[in-house]
């Protein structure tokens, strides 16, 4: 018995260690394309992020023997779930390339509130009151830091909250993508939305393709290579250990964030922005708490 509890132990310290890993990776990403969109247009940022992490994981796919062209990549699940990262990851490059980078990752953390609230509308899960009550708690959070009715108030910081819901919304939509598509499959189509956003931001945004000069191709691609080991940290963080001990380190990519913004972008946070964020974070972790209650 003593055996089995040390392995389980041991399995969740490794997974919330990959959980850690792939949070640091995300924002190390967000910081490398926020750096690359200050010199290229954004739609050439998500178009050439997105064609090195489809490359990456189209040699990966190959690499296993998973077939990139299966008949369940046209399942309605995985339409639903390329929509969703398509809206999410423009307006959140967007947001992070036109707004303070700690802002954005904060505004982010509300991500998993807004799951647990759409898989109780859409998957039937049953979500108690207190749990509703944590979720109102965490959008109170959000509104605080977007302070819609004070004077410092921008409609850019809209911009990380729509990124926040399509990024929640595809989280949805992977629970009902067929088994069938492994990781590789999942993320090649992921990162294939990537140059959809960008295309599409392309005919709005207007601006014509500039010269990547070697200082940013350097920043791009160190975002393709943190954005994939970030990818595949966290399948293995939610192999390895149960769900619910390594889901609370997601948190951990708030820290990192913030950190970046105010070490390489000049940043700094005022006292809205630690309640709201506190607020969320609180609700989130109280959340993961009563959903292991019996």
């Amino acid at each position: 018995m003593t055996a089995h509890i040390q392995t389980d132990a041991r399995s969740n310290m490794v997974g919330s260690l990959w959980m850690v890993a792939a949070m640091a990776g995300f924002a190390l990403e967000d910081a490398l394309l926020k750096a690359a969109s200050s010199a290229l247009p954004i739609w050439q940022v998500l178009v050439l992020f997105g064609t090195g992490g489809s490359v990456i994981f189209a040699a990966l796919a190959s690499a296993r023997g998973k077939r990139l062209i299966h008949p369940d990549v046209l399942s309605r699940p995985m339409k639903v779930r390329v929509l969703f990262e398509v809206f999410g990851r423009l307006f959140y490059v967007l947001a992070i390339a036109l707004t303070p980078l700690s802002s954005a990752t904060v505004i982010l953390q509300a991500t998993p509130l807004v799951v647990v609230a759409g898989a109780a509308l859409f998957f039937g899960e049953t979500v108690g009151w207190r749990r509703w009550s944590a979720i109102f708690v965490g959008m109170i959070g959000v509104v605080i830091i977007l302070q819609p009715t004070g004077d410092s108030f921008s409609l850019l910081s809209i911009l990380a909250v729509l990124g926040m819901l399509g990024f929640a919304g595809r989280d949805l939509a992977s629970r009902a993508a067929p088994a069938t598509l492994g990781t590789e499959v999942l993320g090649f189509y992921g990162f294939l939305s990537i140059i959809v956003a960008g295309l599409a931001y392309r005919t709005w945004e207007g601006a014509p393709m500039t010269p990547v000069s070697m200082h940013t191709s350097l920043h791009l691609t160190g975002a393709v290579l943190m954005g994939v080991m970030a990818y595949a940290s966290l399948m293995n963080a939610m192999r390895t250990g149960e769900v619910s001990a390594v889901t609370p380190f997601r948190y951990t990519r708030l820290l990192f964030g913030i950190g970046l913004g105010i070490a390489l972008f000049g940043e700094s946070l005022d006292r809205t922005m630690w309640v709201g964020s506190a607020l969320i974070v609180a609700s989130g972790l109280y959340i993961l708490w009563r959903g292991r209650q019996v």
